[in-house]
């Protein structure tokens, strides 16, 4: 809690203050409390068991159903009593300042779709069959307003909470926008909750419970498989960097870069993070170079270099059955191809090219030039965006090297730290990379 910045302080002290005002000053009459009992049990029970959606503190519960419900069961004040419950999860891991923000979060989101749903036409009480379709419409509304206001509290708390690497936190982004969508679908829980609720009473709550969890398993379960995703990855980007200390971080980092890129041109979001993977195994085929061409300290031979050509397919044959990779897998294997034709491992130009293969290329070349590596220091930021636009419209697709200037002039980029060889390793390595612009590959009987 104390490293929490004066910023984030602010924020859940606006936050918990909106809430309390909004629930202080409510009408308090009038209130069904048997009914809010249950409802806020049914929603402690459902955050009490969350599931982590993401690497960063972010987990999901269904939770919205019992919120939703209490907007329709009990209006805009007992949506948001339901809500402060949230305060006495029962489990483990928030601390007392993020209990208290989700607190009232919660009442405050539902209580801003209680007043939606009012707006709307919607009628608070329990719904009998003249009910419908009519209450539809305003469902939809206030369950869109509270799926759209939470994930943005949530945003707004993990922006500032993201610490001073602004560009990885924009990067990966703090929270993904495909995650409310599947919100949207079982905020119909919450509805079918209010319609039972004139059939069996509080039993609904009960009724519904189960499928809720059945809602949260399939959740964990993709969860988990993402995450089985992200590790098999970051072992392979492992396993290409133990070669050469020299490049340990870079596939990271052109991931990093890649993104960046991606946003600045406005690429769908399943396709972001698919470049996104595609830029952190963009050189798994070194797998399949010997280690000594890698690292070799003069010119190469014929059948060296083109060991070094053949790294992309190799890469493609390493990764072709991993299915979630799609599109990816052509940036992998074309990301050494060149505007004007000149770039292998097939000689593509222009927009032959896959499109992730020209946005890998422009981040690969600008985390070379901007890492330190055995033949010579790391370029500055200058210099490196110097290269970058002495090379546009012959090595790199100039729109794409345009987009990562501009996404590093707004968020910056966190250059590596000089990397010191490990104990019994030599401090020397490879006199070339062949991923620097500015210092090509040289080979035997060429010029």
């Amino acid at each position: 809690m104390g490293r929490l910045s004066r910023a984030t302080w602010l924020y859940i002290g606006t936050v918990v203050a909106a809430a309390a005002f909004v629930i202080a000053r409510s009408p308090h009459q009038g209130i069904p409390w048997s009914r809010l009992a249950v409802l806020a049990v049914l929603f402690l029970a459902c955050e009490s068991v969350p599931t982590a959606i993401t690497p960063r503190r972010v987990a999901w519960s269904p939770g919205y159903a019992a919120t939703l419900a209490s907007v329709v069961l009990l209006g805009p004040f007992g949506a948001a009593l339901t809500g402060v419950v949230s305060v006495f999860s029962l489990r483990r891991g928030p601390t007392p300042a993020q209990r208290i923000f989700n607190g009232a979060m919660y009442a405050l989101t539902a209580y801003g779709a209680g007043r939606v749903f009012l707006a709307l036409g919607g009628t608070v009480g329990v719904p009998t069959g003249a009910s419908f379709p009519k209450i539809i419409g305003p469902f939809a509304g206030a369950a869109a307003a509270h799926i759209v206001a939470n994930y943005g509290l949530v945003a707004g708390v993990l922006w500032l909470t993201s610490g001073t690497d602004r560009s990885q936190a924009r990067g990966r982004g703090v929270v993904d926008l495909r995650l409310p969508l599947p919100d949207f679908g079982f905020a119909v829980f919450g509805l079918l909750i209010a319609a039972l609720w004139s059939v069996v009473g509080p039993f609904a709550a009960i009724l519904v419970l189960i499928p809720l969890y059945v809602a949260r398993w399939a959740i964990a379960q993709f969860a988990n498989q993402q995450r089985a995703y992200e590790a098999t990855l970051r072992v392979l980007c492992q396993a290409v960097e133990t070669k050469d200390f020299y490049t340990r971080g870079h596939s990271e980092r052109v991931s990093r870069g890649s993104v960046m890129i991606a946003r600045a041109i406005g690429m769908r979001p399943e396709r972001v993070e698919a470049i996104r993977f595609a830029g952190m195994l963009h050189d798994v085929g070194k797998l399949g170079v010997p280690t000594k061409v890698l690292q070799k300290t003069g010119n190469l031979t014929e059948e060296e270099y083109a060991a070094i050509q053949l790294h992309p397919l190799c890469g493609l044959e390493v990764i072709r059955e991993i299915g979630f990779l799609d599109e990816a897998l052509a940036g992998i294997m074309h990301h050494h191809e060149r505007i004007d034709g000149r770039g292998y491992p097939m000689g593509l130009a222009g927009d032959e090219i896959p499109e992730f293969a020209r946005v890998l290329a422009v981040a690969d070349a600008f985390d070379c030039m901007t890492s330190t590596r055995s033949y010579r220091g790391a370029r500055s930021l200058g210099e490196a965006i110097t290269e970058l636009r002495r090379c546009a419209g012959s090595q790199f697709d100039p729109v794409f090297v345009g987009a990562l200037i501009a996404a590093v002039e707004r968020e910056g980029w966190q250059t590596p730290d000089v990397p010191v060889p490990p104990p019994g390793e030599p401090a020397t390595a490879a006199a070339h990379d062949h991923d620097d612009p500015v210092v090509p590959l040289r080979v035997m009987g060429r010029r």
